[in-house]
């Protein structure tokens, strides 16, 4: 008698499982890619974990962050007048964006006066660097809001902090030597991070930005603007001397690879408009660069 019911049983649910199986509208497709997909994540997630265990406390960050900030930056001294002008604007929008910031650390923001860099990366503890090719693509305050604040939330949520302490193992480093960080190259920052992580640094980034008074549409429209370089210059790129360098493309062309799609972070920047309710908050700010000259030196004011 019990093996009937246990046999009934089992029949019963193998039947229900291949009728709501039926009428499920859509069928999840096994391929090669859903597979390496899914591969590399969990290897992006055990990657991770033990750096959570051992997360680096916020003075030792903060160290780390200025001791490769004394390799990167670029004195203050040889910037043009002009340069100097978008480096204080970018010191100007990121303190009001980074006063919101979660983690309460030392921010501070520089130019890479490169306009064939059209990028930007952050170092663990706080610095935020911006190439000036990424800056000319900028029409809005807003866009550069963005921006900044979207290399803030890599500060924020540890993304830099894990890749330093990533990098330190694979390279056999020791962090608490003096002078051993000098073998980082710039590129570990600007190679970007995971799919995950980038598009977590686009959400975050974006309510950063409006929590310190700007417009979400600057995420979106300046997402306009990379699908159009993207189509005319990486995709076809047959003359770019037309408007752009060489160089400026293939920086371009890095800049796509270590980010996600252009399409798919403005899907996710206009579902997130939508559920924040923000379409009320389409008003940008100009790029409004000030700054003075005197005697052929910039006037700080």
């Amino acid at each position: 008698m019990k093996r009937a019911l246990a046999f009934l049983s089992v029949l019963l649910i193998a039947l229900c499982a291949l009728y709501f199986g039926q009428r499920r509208p859509q069928s999840t497709t096994v391929s090669p890619s859903a597979v390496l997909a899914m591969a590399a994540d969990a290897q992006r997630d055990l990657t991770r974990a033990p750096m959570r265990l051992t997360r680096l406390s916020d003075q030792e960050e903060i160290r780390i962050g200025n001791e490769l900030a004394a390799q990167y930056s670029v004195p203050s001294a040889s910037l043009s007048p002009s340069e100097r002008g978008l480096e204080n604007y970018l010191r100007q929008v990121g303190s009001t964006v980074s006063k919101r910031a979660h983690r309460k650390l030392p921010y501070s923001f520089h130019l890479l006066p490169n306009r064939s860099l059209i990028n930007a990366f952050a170092l663990p503890g706080g610095h935020v660097y911006v190439g000036e090719g990424l800056l000319d693509l900028m029409s809005s305050e807003d866009q550069l809001a963005f921006i900044l604040a979207h290399e803030i939330e890599h500060i924020d949520h540890y993304h830099c902090g894990e890749r330093v302490q990533v990098e330190v193992r694979l390279r056999k480093l020791k962090l608490g030597m003096v002078g051993s960080l000098f073998q980082l190259p710039i590129e570990v920052w600007e190679a970007g991070y995971s799919k995950n992580e980038e598009l977590e640094a686009d959400r975050e980034g974006m309510r950063l930005a409006v929590i310190a008074g700007y417009s979400p549409y600057g995420a979106v429209s300046l997402f306009q603007t990379f699908d159009k370089l993207h189509a005319e210059y990486v995709i076809h790129a047959q003359t770019p001397e037309q408007e752009l360098s060489q160089l400026a493309v293939q920086s371009l062309v890095g800049y796509f690879r270590s980010h996600p799609l252009t399409s798919e972070r403005l899907a996710q920047a206009e579902n997130l408009i939508a559920q924040e309710r923000w379409q009320e908050l389409k008003t940008e700010k100009p790029f409004h660069l000030e700054y003075q000259v005197r005697n052929g030196k910039f006037v700080d004011h």
